[in-house]
C-alpha cells in the first residue's frame, strides 16, 4: 500500500503538524511504501519572499528527517523538483468543475480571516489532487480539517476517470480521530495561520511563553474542573502516560488544581519529549550539504513514478499526439 502526504515550509514545525500528520507518517514507514514530499509549491500562497520560501524548504526537510523520516525508508524529496506535477495540475484543472472548488471550506475559511484571494488560493485543492494522484497513492494520512481537500481530490479523480479512461487511483483518507485536531494556544486548530502555534524546535523560554499563555476558562482553583474542555488538558493528553493522564482527570474534576500548575507540567513534558529530536536537528542543520543530495535523490524517485503517470494521461487527453 502506497501511503502520501507533504507539508508546507511556510514556518516552523508545531505540534498540530506533528500530531496531525507527521508522526502517523513516520511510523508509516515500516508498515507501507511511503512518499512524504515538501511542499513549497503550495507554500507560495502564503510566503511571498523567495528567499524566505528557499530557506524555509531545506529547514522543513531537515526538521522531518530530525523527527524520523528516513531517506533509506522512503521517497522523500521536495515538490517543485518532480515538474511532472504541475503539468497534471493542468490536466485536472480543465475537468474539475468550478462550483466543486468553491465549496472549499479551506479557501472561504482564509478569505474570511483576511487572506486575499488569488487563482493560487482558490486552485490550492487541485495541486494538492496532482500531488497525490501523480504517485497513484492508495491512503493519504490527513487531519480532520483536511478531510475535505481529500474528498474533492477523489472527486477529480473520479471525473477525470470517468471522461477519458481509468487512470488514477482513487485515494482514501487516513485519519487518527484521537488527535485530528490539535488545538492551538486560543483554542482553535493549532495553525500557522492563526498565529496560535506551539513550535516543537523553539528555545525552551519562548515554548514556556506560549504554553503559559494557553486560554482557560476563568474557574476559580478550589473549583472542579471539567478536562474535557480544557485547552490545557487536551495537550497534555499527547504527551503523558495513561497513568498519568487518569491522575490528572481526577485532579481536575477534585478541584484545587490551578492551571497554571498544569501548564507548568505539560512544558516539562513536551520539552522532553522533543530533546532527542532537537539533538538531531542540530546535527543535521549543521550538514545541509547533504541533506540537499538527499532531498535530489528522493526527487529522482519520485520522479521515476511520476513520469509513469504522466505519459498514460498525456495519451488519454491527447497531449502526447506521436507514438511511442
Amino acid at each position: 500500500m502506497r501511503v502520501l502526504s507533504g507539508i508546507q515550509p511556510s514556518g516552523s514545525l508545531h505540534l498540530g503538524n506533528f500530531f496531525g500528520m507527521m508522526k502517523k507518517m513516520i511510523e508509516n514507514q515500516d508498515k507501507s511504501e511511503l512518499f512524504v514530499f515538501i511542499a513549497n509549491l503550495h507554500a507560495m500562497t502564503s510566503v511571498y519572499n523567495g528567499k524566505n520560501l528557499a530557506n524555509g524548504t531545506i529547514e522543513a526537510a531537515i526538521d522531518f528527517m530530525a523527527l524520523g523520516i528516513d531517506p533509506e525508508k522512503s521517497v522523500f524529496w521536495v515538490q517543485s523538483e518532480v515538474p511532472e506535477v504541475n503539468e497534471l495540475t493542468w490536466y485536472l484543472s480543465n475537468t474539475t468543475p468550478v462550483g466543486l472548488l468553491e465549496r472549499s471550506h479551506s479557501y472561504k475559511d482564509k478569505i474570511a480571516k483576511g487572506i486575499a484571494p488569488n487563482a493560487g488560493l482558490f486552485f490550492y485543492p487541485v495541486l494538492m489532487a496532482a500531488d497525490i494522484l501523480l504517485y497513484q497513492s492508495d491512503r493519504v494520512p490527513v487531519g480532520k480539517d483536511q478531510k475535505q481537500h481529500l474528498e474533492i481530490t477523489r472527486d477529480i479523480a473520479i471525473k477525470f476517470n470517468n471522461t477519458y479512461g481509468e487512470v488514477f487511483t482513487i485515494p482514501e483518507a487516513e485519519i487518527d480521530e484521537n488527535v485530528a485536531t490539535v488545538p492551538g494556544i486560543d483554542g482553535q486548530k493549532m495553525s500557522k495561520s492563526y498565529g496560535n502555534t506551539i513550535d516543537i524546535f523553539s528555545e525552551k523560554n519562548e515554548m514556556k511563553k506560549k504554553i503559559m499563555s494557553i486560554v482557560t476558562d476563568s474557574t476559580p482553583v478550589e473549583e472542579p474542573k471539567d478536562p474535557g474542555k480544557c485547552n490545557v488538558f487536551a495537550l497534555y493528553k499527547l504527551f503523558a502516560a495513561p497513568d498519568a493522564i487518569t491522575d490528572m482527570e481526577d485532579k481536575y474534576r477534585k478541584g484545587g488544581l490551578g492551571y497554571g500548575a498544569v501548564k507548568k507540567e505539560l512544558l516539562e513534558l513536551v520539552w522532553n519529549y522533543f530533546t532527542p529530536y532537537r539533538e538531531r536537528r542540530h546535527e543535521l542543520m549543521n550538514n545541509k550539504a547533504e541533506v540537499r543530495k538527499i532531498l535530489l535523490a528522493g526527487a529522482d524517485k519520485a520522479r521515476y513514478h511520476a513520469v509513469k503517470t504522466i505519459r498514460k494521461v498525456r495519451k488519454k487527453v491527447g497531449s502526447q499526439y506521436f507514438k511511442d
